[in-house]
C-alpha cells in the first residue's frame, strides 16, 4: 500500500491549482467586491448567491450552510473524494508527481483512491474506443455518424468511439494498463460472464464518453450498430460510484462556459442533438442520460445561470406524443427554476440532428430562437384536452387551467397570464377569469401552500442580498451581531486573519478573554495555537484552521477568513480603531467589575486590600482615558 502523501506535495498542490479556476468548473462565479467572488452554492438549494470564494487566501465558504475550505476541502465535497483522491485529482491536473512517506514514491496503483481509479479507467477507455473508431471493423460507425452530418472533425470534438464487436477487447487493454477485474466490473466498463471472467459491457456499439462538469469521464451512452444486436438503442453505463445519470448532462463540459456567459441553455434529447446544435452554433445545447429531466440536472443548471434576470432554459423536444409528454414532464419542474423557461418544437416531428441535415445549420439556431414558454405550452395543451364547442367543455378547461395561473407569484404577470387564458378559452368576458385565478391565488396563500414560483409566466422576485450573511446570527445568543462588541469582534478578527501586518504585533497580546463571543474566542485560542498573528507566512491560515480544536471552529475561521472586511479603505487607522474599540470594551467591563468588587468589599477587610482594589481601578481608568484620547497609540 501507499502511504501517507507527503505534507510538502500537498502543500504544492495546494498552490498550484488555484481555487477559483476548480469552483468555477462547477459554477459560474463573479465579482463580489473586496477581491472575492461568488455564486450560488453547490451544496444547498439556493436562489440567492450566498457562497464566496477567496483566490488570494485559497478558501471558500457558503454564509447559507457554512460549507468552506481550501480546494482540497471542495473538492472532497463536491467529487465525495477521500483526502489522498482529492490530492491526486489535483496533482494529476498540475503535472506534479506524488511522493508517499511509507516506501517513497509510488508508481503502482495499490494506493490510489478507488474513485480516481474509475476515471482513469474510463479515461483510458475513452481513448481506445476513439482510437478504436479509425479501424476497418468500425466503418460501419462511420457511416452511421456520416449519415446524419458528422464527419472525423466532429467525431474528435466530441471524442466518439467504437467498441470492438468481441467478447474482452477492452478488459485485456485495461488489464494491461494496471486496472485489476474488481476495477473494471466496479467502473462498469466491463461485467460478469458465465464463465466468471469479466468480459466488455460494450460490444460492437458507436461510444459516446459522458463527462461530468468538471470534464472528467465517467461513463458512456452505447448506440447499437447492427440488426444482431439484440440489446436495447442506446445503452448507457450502469450505476457506478461516478457515474449517477440524474447527476449528469452529457455535453455540460462542453457547454457550461457559454451556458454561463450567455445565461441561456438549450436542453435536448440526445447524444447527436447535442452534436448537431453545437455544429450548428448552438454551444449551450445539452441532454439528459437515459433519464428525464429532472431536479439535480436543475441543480446543475441553476449554479451555471446564476438565476439572474436574463436567465433561460429552452427545452427542445419531438413533436411526437412522447415528445409533448416530456415537454409537460419538464413543465412539472418548471417552478424550481428561477429562469424563463421555454419549449421549441421542430418541424415534422424532426429532432435537431435531423433539422440541420435536412435544412442546415441556420435551421438549428432558427428552431431555438422560435421558442414558447413553457408555460403557455401546458396552458394550451391543458385547454386542448377539452371541447370548447360547449359551456360545459370551457368550464372544464377553467377549472383545471385556473390553478396553474393561480400559482403565479408575479401578480402583474398572473393577470396577463388570465387574460390570455380566456382568450384561448374563447370567454368573451376576461374578468371573470382574471377574478377566478385571484381568488384561487388568495385561498392558496390563506392555505399556506403557495407554490414556489420562478419561471416564466411568473418569474420568483429576486432575494435582496443581506448586509451580513445569514451565518453571522447561528449560534444562539452566543454570537449576535446586533451587538456592537461582537460586530467589531468579528472585524477584528477577520483582519487578523486577511491582513494579519496590519493588527500586529499588539493583536498577539490580546487574551481570549477580551472576546465575548465564545465562537470568537475560539478563534482567536486558533490564532495563538497557530504560532499568532505575527507569524504569518503563507501557509497562516492553512495552521490555524488546522488549530481549529473542531470543525465549528474551522468553519468560523474560514468564514471570517474570506468574508469582506466592512470598511472602504482597510489601512492601518482601521486597523486601529478595533484593536482600540476591543480592548476598550475589555477594560470598561474590568471597571465595572473592580468597582463591583469595592462595593463589595466588606468595611473591616485589611486596609492594604481596599488599596489594592483602588490601585487596580484607578490604572485601569487611567489606560481607559488613555486609549479614549490617543488611540491606538495609547496601546
Amino acid at each position: 500500500m501507499a502511504g501517507r502523501i507527503n505534507d510538502d506535495d500537498v502543500k504544492a498542490v495546494r498552490d498550484a491549482v488555484p481555487i477559483d479556476a476548480v469552483v468555477s468548473e462547477y459554477l459560474q462565479l463573479r465579482n463580489a467586491g473586496g477581491g472575492n467572488l461568488k455564486g450560488l452554492c453547490p451544496f444547498h438549494d439556493e436562489k440567492s448567491p450566498s457562497f464566496q470564494v477567496s483566490p488570494s487566501k485559497g478558501f471558500y465558504h457558503c454564509f447559507g450552510c457554512q460549507a468552506g475550505g481550501d480546494t482540497l476541502d471542495f473538492i472532497m465535497k463536491i467529487d465525495h473524494l477521500s483526502f489522498s483522491e482529492a490530492v491526486e485529482r489535483l496533482a494529476g491536473q498540475a503535472g506534479i508527481t506524488l511522493r508517499y512517506e511509507e516506501g517513497g514514491y509510488t508508481a503502482g496503483t495499490s494506493g490510489r483512491g478507488e474513485r480516481i481509479r474509475l476515471v482513469e479507467a474510463h479515461k483510458a477507455a475513452a481513448l481506445f474506443y476513439a482510437e478504436q473508431l479509425g479501424g476497418a471493423e468500425a466503418e460501419i460507425g462511420r457511416r452511421f455518424l456520416a449519415e446524419r452530418g458528422f464527419d472525423q472533425a466532429a467525431a474528435e470534438h466530441f471524442g466518439v468511439g467504437y467498441s470492438p464487436a468481441g467478447w474482452d477487447h477492452l478488459t485485456r487493454f485495461l488489464r494491461g494498463k494496471g486496472f485489476s477485474d474488481k476495477e473494471l466490473i466496479l467502473s462498469g466498463l466491463a461485467q460478469d460472464s458465465r464463465s466468471g471472467k469479466p468480459i466488455d459491457r460494450f460490444r460492437g456499439r458507436l461510444m459516446w464518453p459522458i463527462r461530468d462538469i468538471s470534464g472528467e469521464v465517467v461513463g458512456f451512452g452505447a448506440r447499437k450498430l447492427r440488426d444482431d444486436d439484440n440489446g436495447p438503442k442506446y445503452l448507457n453505463t450502469p450505476e457506478t460510484a461516478i457515474y449517477k445519470k440524474s447527476q449528469v448532462l452529457y455535453g455540460i463540459d462542453l457547454a457550461k462556459k457559454e451556458i454561463a456567459k450567455t445565461s441561456r441553455a438549450v436542453v435536448v434529447e440526445g447524444y447527436t442533438d447535442v452534436m448537431a446544435c453545437h455544429l450548428a452554433g448552438v454551444t449551450t445545447a445539452i441532454a439528459t442520460c437515459g433519464t428525464a429531466f429532472g431536479g439535480d440536472h436543475i441543480k446543475i443548471l441553476r449554479r451555471l445561470l446564476m438565476d439572474n434576470a436574463t436567465a433561460e432554459v429552452i427545452f427542445t423536444f419531438d413533436g411526437d406524443a412522447a415528445g409533448q409528454k416530456a415537454a409537460l414532464r419538464a413543465f412539472e419542474d418548471d417552478q424550481k427554476f428561477a429562469a424563463e423557461t421555454s419549449i421549441t418544437i421542430a418541424p415534422g416531428g424532426m429532432d435537431p440532428c435531423d433539422l440541420r441535415l435536412a435544412q442546415g445549420d441556420a435551421a438549428v439556431s432558427g428552431l431555438v430562437d422560435s421558442r414558447t414558454p413553457l408555460f403557455e405550452f401546458a396552458l394550451r395543451h391543458i385547454v386542448g384536452r377539452h371541447n370548447l364547442e360547449n359551456p360545459a367543455g370551457r368550464a372544464a378547461a377553467l377549472a383545471e387551467a385556473a390553478p396553474v395561473v393561480a400559482s403565479i407569484k408575479d401578480l402583474s404577470i398572473q393577470h396577463e397570464s388570465a387574460v390570455q387564458l380566456a382568450g384561448m378559452l374563447g370567454i368573451l368576458d376576461e374578468q371573470f377569469v382574471v377574478k377566478r385565478v385571484a381568488q384561487l391565488a388568495r385561498w392558496a396563500r390563506e392555505r399556506g401552500n403557495q407554490p414556489q414560483q420562478g419561471r416564466g409566466g411568473g418569474r420568483a422576485p429576486q432575494e435582496a442580498p443581506t448586509a451580513q450573511p445569514p451565518a453571522a446570527d447561528r449560534g444562539g445568543p452566543a454570537l449576535n451581531l446586533r451587538s456592537p462588541a461582537h460586530r467589531t469582534e468579528r472585524e477584528l478578527l477577520k483582519l487578523a486573519l486577511q491582513r494579519p501586518a496590519l493588527v500586529s504585533p499588539a493583536f498577539d497580546a490580546y487574551g481570549m478573554d477580551e472576546f465575548t463571543a465564545p465562537p470568537y474566542a475560539a478563534v482567536r485560542q486558533a490564532i495563538q495555537d497557530a504560532g499568532g498573528a505575527a507569524q504569518a507566512t503563507e501557509d497562516y491560515l492553512v495552521r490555524v484552521r488546522e488549530a481549529a480544536p473542531n470543525d465549528t471552529v474551522r468553519a468560523m475561521v474560514t468564514e471570517l477568513a474570506v468574508e469582506a472586511i466592512h470598511a472602504k479603505t482597510v489601512d492601518e487607522v482601521y486597523a486601529g480603531v478595533q484593536l482600540v474599540q476591543v480592548r476598550l470594551r475589555a477594560v470598561d467591563r474590568r471597571v465595572l467589575e473592580i468597582q463591583g468588587a469595592l462595593t463589595r468589599l466588606s468595611p473591616q477587610a485589611p486596609p492594604e486590600q481596599h488599596a489594592a482594589v483602588q490601585q487596580e481601578l484607578w490604572v485601569l481608568q487611567q489606560y481607559g482615558q488613555r486609549l479614549r484620547n490617543r488611540g491606538a497609540e495609547g496601546l
